[in-house]
């Protein structure tokens, strides 16, 4: 230990003191390495907020259904099991999914879509309250506007039928339990409940619905199939695999597959570029530092011999340049740093008028900082290597012929 304290010491003592050799090599590896990290840090941002807008719309990971089938209760147990899948919940008919909805203080009725939800339904994420039971619903705000109507309000809710030759309606009460973000779906539309959903539905195919009173035929049996689903992919990464499953399956589905694989083909390119630039950058440092080390190590020549001289072994050799290069790999990477964080503020300030609240076009994560710094360090030993290896050949004699 008390070896490698003097080798560190006298690394450094002679790094300070040839202080414009060292400054340098320091700006030299920061004028490499700080362009890369602002290309890193652009090509992070434009992903990052491309990727983020495709995550905060529900929509992009939605899962479609194209033309009617027969889905069991089963087939929606499987599906929701699978850990791709966010969500799933079956729907009914469409012409049997709509209500007509009616309250005090709204100027008209208001035909509006009933959308089966539930816990976890992507687009009532910023809704506090979800659907329940048979009475509680969730108004788009498209439906809450035109009702006129706030969370905790009574609306009157009305479905009619043609049963036995006569043209039937009936109304009931429903509380509102939250109103969705405008986001979420952009026509008058109520969530329900599944049970509420084929409530109106076994109404208006004549069968009596005995939780509200309604007469008709026998009611539906307990085992039944739906034409339809509303399922939501759990990422955006997700979806294109989800939907060969579908697919596999003998289901005709429709997604924004497309869309989401043109970003991540986007990222993929953009990261081979970043790389290949990297790459080369680094190489052509570490070649001029290898370069250096080893004139340094030859201009030294006497000075390591001495320190062979008075007891210092091979790989005490090898770390003197080593040492030197890590000097030069951190306050290079600090130098880096600074420069690529002034450049950041400025290239976010230039275009923060094309970016949406909370956005930047440029930034890197912490990680990222530090995987930049390990990088730089094993580029350092790896340049250091041929000057290390130049210094361990140095015999003790070697310094004292040129005496």
């Amino acid at each position: 230990m008390s070896s490698w304290r003097n080798i560190i010491s006298l690394a450094y003592s002679d790094y300070s003191h040839e202080w414009h050799m060292s400054a340098c090599f320091i700006l030299g590896l920061a004028a490499v390495l700080a362009p890369l990290m602002v290309l890193f840090g652009v090509k992070f941002g434009i992903i990052t907020n491309m990727m983020t807008s495709l995550s905060e719309d529900p929509g992009k990971r939605e899962i479609r259904p194209l033309g009617s089938s027969r889905y069991t209760s089963e087939w929606f147990a499987s599906v929701r099991a699978r850990p791709e899948v966010a969500f799933v919940v079956p729907r009914t008919r469409t012409l049997a999914a709509t209500v007509e909805l009616r309250s005090r203080l709204g100027p008209f009725i208001v035909p509006a879509e009933l959308i089966p939800s539930g816990e976890g339904d992507p687009l009532l994420a910023s809704s506090p309250q979800k659907p329940r039971g048979l009475r509680h619903i969730v108004l788009s705000d498209a439906a809450a506007r035109k009702l006129n109507v706030a969370p905790g309000a009574d609306i009157e809710a009305s479905l009619a039928r043609q049963y036995g030759g006569q043209r039937e309606r009936v109304e009931f009460t429903l509380q509102v339990a939250g109103i969705a973000g405008p986001a979420a779906f952009a026509r008058p539309a109520a969530f329900t409940s599944l049970e509420l959903l084929l409530a109106a539905e076994s109404f208006r195919d004549g069968r009596a619905v005995p939780e509200f009173g309604w007469a008709g035929g026998p009611p539906a049996g307990a085992e039944r199939s739906y034409p339809a689903y509303r399922l939501y992919a759990r990422s955006v990464y997700e979806v294109a695999g989800l939907a060969q499953l579908l697919s596999d399956q003998g289901q005709k589905v429709k997604t924004n597959a497309d869309e989401i694989e043109t970003v991540l083909s986007v990222d993929r390119n953009l990261s081979i570029v970043f790389w290949i630039i990297a790459i080369a950058g680094m190489i052509g440092f570490s070649l001029s530092l290898s370069a250096s080390l080893w004139a340094n190590t030859d201009r030294k020549r006497r000075e390591l011999s001495v320190l062979r001289l008075v007891g210092f072994a091979s790989g005490g050799i090898i770390l003197f340049p080593a040492f030197q290069s890590l000097f030069t790999a951190v306050l290079g990477w600090l130098g880096a740093v600074l420069v690529y964080l002034v450049l950041e503020a400025v290239i976010n300030a230039l275009l923060d008028s094309h970016l949406e609240a909370g956005q930047s076009v440029c930034f890197l994560l912490p990680l990222h900082f530090a995987a930049a710094l390990a990088l730089t360090l094993v580029a350092a030993l790896i340049a250091a290597l041929l000057g290390g290896l130049r210094a361990a050949r140095i015999e003790p004699s070697d310094g004292l012929r040129d005496i």
